[in-house]
């Protein structure tokens, strides 16, 4: 029995189902930690698979790997370091867990599974359908008996409390919980400091947790790993958003209880800066982890183009970043010449590389060709969504050359009421879940503010003219203006407001209406949309998914 115990907490960025890269930096942290003295190198639920597995988690084959990858750390450990916790799925006969396993002495010395699998996102996210576990006893280390909360344990008490019963002394959290912020619920990141809080002062157990970072498919992995002496006190924290070791030092108590001798914490991020720098990191690794050599940007001169080049080139660098400009030849003169103009200065602020397409005879062409068949029955705004598809394709036809990833310029509003025609052939929608709102928000922030990690550069990256011409442009016709749009849209969809309460908050009946009939009508573009960030409880693109058709369309 040991009376110091010192616990390394990795904060990893593993990819889902690459296996040998995800053992090279679990071994990578396990050396830094034994480099600093650790006997306990904790990993974050899933960090030998990555996660979500989505049905990669049911082929035999890839289980297979991951119990040999698992196999090779454990013989590691046989060089007298530091033990591992690592997570990884594993099988008990027909049944498919999210496990913990102990690895230590050169051999797996104990697994265990997550008993409650259906706790939303706290967590581990709820696409890989993993088996409940029985309620799990503690592991033995050193003599110490640590109590394992995996994934979903941590939400509710039963597990914990089981654990104490059966003597832990010390709790551990291995997570995969994703970044949410919205206007309905706390942060995630709140969620998870409040649920341990609660285990804590329910168990008078100290507990550490750490948590998988990055992106990966529509979630981005927040981090902010920590740790709590007994009575809910605070007394380590990891960053957000990036990789870390955390380590944290332990002594027993005269009362054989254990108390922190020796910790970091650092300030997490809040707000729009955690907002901005969640979606560019889930927009890095979508890029990094596909492969791709860097992305295609469509610039308009409009603010949600802007900001997407902006986070980029904070992403990739301004050498992964190519700016095209594909101007339509819709709208006024002066407005184009402006808009052309403006996605020169956005490139320069930038330092990405511009090129200039013409569309003018591509669009001819395609008018002239369809002209006969529409003769009598064309209308402006088809032609509108014609010339904005055919746009599309011409830029996803570049970036296919080039290898690269077309990012949508869509947010959250254009989405949900069906007004991103031009979605179609792009890769990836970095504001797939942010609203029209937080869009300007988020490029005020970024023009006065540096994001840690940036490879862009300092100080503006979105013109002065582009932030007004926002704040003058209207509405679709017979829409409210942006603010009150997205305010309905928020309690419509993810507040659930009937429409009693609607009414009670000042919206017009035929206003909601309307709203409501754009919404269902769009289900069908959402369900072709590229897949983008996840920043709320829903995406845009499956919220509460709706019949294409015969939906029910008249609300009031």
């Amino acid at each position: 029995m040991t009376d110091r115990l010192s616990i390394a907490l990795a904060q990893i960025n593993p990819a889902a189902g690459d296996l040998a890269a995800n053992a090279d930096r679990i071994r990578a942290a396990r050396a830094e930690a034994a480099a600093r003295g650790a006997d306990l190198v904790v990993c974050p639920a899933g960090a030998v698979s990555g996660l979500p597995l989505l049905d990669l988690a049911a082929f035999p084959a890839f289980l297979d790997a991951v119990e040999a990858t698992v196999q090779s750390l454990a013989d590691d450990t046989a060089d007298g370091g530091p033990a591992l916790l690592v997570g990884a799925p594993w099988r008990d006969g027909p049944r498919r867990h999210n496990a913990a396993l102990l690895l230590v002495d050169g051999k797996v010395a104990a697994v265990r599974f997550q008993a409650v699998t259906d706790i939303g996102e706290i967590g581990v996210p709820g696409d890989d359908h993993f088996d409940s576990g029985p309620m799990p006893g503690p592991v033995n280390l050193r003599g110490v008996r640590i109590g394992l909360l995996i994934g979903g344990d941590l939400a509710t008490g039963d597990v914990a409390e089981t654990l104490a019963e059966s003597g832990a002394e010390l709790l551990v959290g291995m997570l995969a919980s994703p970044f949410a912020a919205g206007p309905f619920a706390t942060s995630r990141a709140d969620e998870r400091m409040q649920a341990a809080v609660a285990r804590v002062v329910e168990c008078g157990l100290p507990l550490v947790a750490v948590n998988l970072v990055g992106g990966q498919e529509e979630r981005v992995f927040d981090g902010g790993s920590f740790a709590l002496a007994t009575g809910g006190r605070l007394v380590a924290h990891a960053p957000l958003f990036a990789e870390h070791l955390l380590l944290t030092r332990w002594e027993r108590g005269a009362d054989d209880g254990w108390d922190s001798c020796e910790a970091e914490t650092i300030v997490p991020t809040e707000g729009t800066e955690a907002l901005y720098t969640a979606l560019v990191l889930g927009l890095h690794d979508t890029v990094t982890k596909s492969g791709a050599p860097g992305v295609v940007v469509g610039l308009t001169g409009g603010l949600d183009s802007a900001l997407i080049a902006a986070m980029a080139v904070d992403a990739l660098g301004p050498e992964r970043v190519l700016a095209v400009r594909a101007p339509l030849p819709a709208g006024e003169a002066g407005t184009l010449a402006d808009s052309l103009d403006d996605a020169a200065e956005i490139v320069e602020l930038l330092g990405c590389r511009l090129d200039n397409v013409a569309l003018a005879p591509v669009l001819k062409a395609a008018d002239s060709l369809l002209a006969p068949a529409l003769a009598g029955r064309e209308s402006a705004g088809a032609a509108d969504r014609l010339h904005a598809r055919l746009r599309a394709a011409t830029l996803a036809a570049l970036a296919e050359r080039m290898g690269a990833l077309l990012l949508s310029t869509a947010d959250r509003t254009d989405r949900l009421l069906g007004l991103a025609p031009e979605e179609a052939g792009c890769g990836y929608a970095p504001l797939a879940d942010v609203p029209k709102t937080a869009v300007l928000d988020l490029a005020r922030w970024r023009n006065a503010n540096q994001p840690v990690g940036s490879r862009g550069p300092a100080g503006r990256v979105v013109p002065e003219r582009v932030l007004a011409r926002r704040l003058e442009a209207e509405t679709p016709a017979g829409l409210p203006p942006v603010e009150t749009l997205d305010d309905l849209l928020a309690g419509l969809l993810d507040g659930g407001w009937s429409f009693a309460e609607l009414a009670g908050r000042g919206y017009a009946a035929d206003m909601v209406a309307s709203v409501w009939r754009l919404v269902g009508r769009g289900e069908g573009s959402r369900r072709r949309a590229p897949p983008g960030t996840r920043i709320s409880r829903r995406t845009a693109a499956s919220l509460r998914r709706f019949p294409i058709s015969g939906g029910f369309i008249d609300l009031v």
